[in-house]
């Protein structure tokens, strides 16, 4: 008898554990309540990357002069709409179609356990029941927003309401200073917007390299990003007078920064109410979180969570192979030789502008426990590649072991730098020594040159 697969939510951990288990054999069965793809691909990464792609572009022309151009640009917030839904779009039915080919049941609705081996879906009205022998819950998250935040997708927005809004803010606060916030922050500066970004610590991106965090500030520092650091927000009012037309973002410490628009960037929640948890015998965390070991099963027996469920590390990629490797001990694959997933090695990148991405072991961390480690740092202002591009900025930092000369991490800032971690990314993954990179024949002018440097 063929497994039967049941898959609540179908964005990168659910969609590439239904094909992978297809593949497999067994007998699949997808329930998503928006489009195939999920919040990655409708709210979350491929818009606002979308959106920083149009900004990058802005940004190109505004270098274009030392480059010996003349350009400008304008934003179409209309237009921009129109590519974030075509890119969705396109995604969305690249999956669909997938996974219809393999023979995936596919239903739209919202799920719910109702036992260890049943669910219920609703749709418009209408239940119908699904018997499973194995089920994944992989149904994402939704923005964080605070009592004292008053959201009215007009003035005060969540992330999920920007992309783009209505129109392009005259001056948007942005409260968060983590990855989507300083994104947001890049992204609207590039837009035309005056931005003050509220940071709560005294850096942006506290759980980043200090050195990675300082080129980000200096670079929004010199295209007019204002920070207010140290700065903890507890309240935001709409104003509207004769003297003023916008919002105002109270914080602990007695100041005030107005804007015309607000924008909350403070983290996220799991969509774990209504699942039926309980009613499956599945502990949840007071965040709402699923517990799970290191296959992503559950405190029962034939159930995974995966992705911003599951609570790990909110990457689609992490979430993709979370989806992959469920998939796989579902089938029993794990009696094979089997690598399981190493969350410490996943390499994450922010599309700000230069970008920034890294992987591996954290040179703070390393200090933190006493680890020797070799760090070296080689910046892009001695690249070829960087020059002729007329983007010198950044630098690449490796962290290896200084007695195997291991990769354990790194960090790269700069031009495509969430293209070039990849080298670094699967040095750590398989434990490759800083010296088999400087023994690869790499490409001249380019880019990479400088990993090949700060192994050398």
């Amino acid at each position: 008898m063929r497994l039967r697969f049941l898959v609540i939510g179908g964005g990168p951990a659910g969609h590439t554990a239904a094909s992978t288990a297809a593949g497999l054999g067994a007998d699949v069965t997808i329930i998503e309540r928006d489009v195939l793809g999920g919040a990655a691909h409708l709210w979350d990464c491929v818009p606002s990357k979308a959106m920083i792609a149009t900004g990058g572009e802005l940004a190109a022309l505004d270098r274009a002069e030392g480059m010996g151009l003349e350009a400008t640009g304008r934003i179409d917030p209309a237009a921009l709409r129109v590519r974030n839904l075509s890119i969705q779009t396109h995604l969305s039915d690249d999956v669909k179609q997938l996974l219809e080919s393999q023979g995936v049941r596919i239903l739209s609705g919202v799920g719910r356990l109702v036992s260890p081996n049943e669910a219920i879906l609703a749709h418009d009205g209408i239940e119908e029941r699904v018997t499973f022998d194995a089920a994944l819950l992989s149904t994402g998250s939704c923005p964080r927003i605070p009592d004292w935040a008053a959201v009215d997708g007009d003035r005060i927005l969540t992330t999920r309401q920007a992309y783009p809004p209505p129109v392009i803010p005259e001056h948007l606060v942005v409260i968060g200073s983590g990855v989507t916030g300083v994104e947001f922050a890049h992204m609207f500066r590039a837009f035309g917007s005056r931005v003050s970004l509220v940071v709560s610590r005294q850096h942006v991106l506290p759980s980043k390299d200090p050195e990675v965090a300082a080129v980000l500030e200096e670079s929004f520092v010199s295209r007019g990003v204002e920070l207010h650091k140290g700065a903890r927000a507890e309240a935001i009012q709409r104003i509207e007078n004769a003297d003023f037309d916008g919002i105002e973002v109270q914080c602990a410490d007695g100041r005030k920064v107005r804007g015309s628009h607000a924008l909350l960037a403070i983290g996220s929640i799991p969509n774990s109410d209504g699942l039926g948890l309980a009613e499956a015998g599945i502990t949840a965390t007071e965040w709402g979180t699923v517990p799970v070991d290191h296959n992503c099963l559950s405190s029962a027996p034939n159930i995974y969570a995966a992705g911003d469920l599951a609570g790990k590390l909110p990457l689609s990629s992490v979430a993709a192979m979370q989806g992959r490797k469920i998939a796989e001990h579902a089938m029993g694959l794990h009696a094979l030789a089997h690598r399981h997933l190493d969350y410490d090695k996943a390499a994450s990148a922010i599309f700000t502008e230069p970008e920034i991405a890294d992987v591996g072991l954290a040179e703070a961390d390393a200090f933190a426990v006493g680890r020797k480690i070799r760090v070296t740092k080689v910046p892009f202002a001695g690249n070829a590649k960087a020059l002729i591009s007329g983007d010198a900025r950044g630098f690449v930092k490796v962290i290896s072991d200084p007695v195997t000369g291991v990769v354990l991490g790194g960090s790269i800032v700069g031009a495509n730098a969430a293209e070039l971690i990849s080298v670094l990314a699967i040095a750590v993954t398989n434990g490759l020594r800083t010296q088999d990179i400087v023994e690869s024949l790499l490409v001249h002018p380019s880019l990479a040159e400088a990993i090949v440097e700060a192994c050398s």
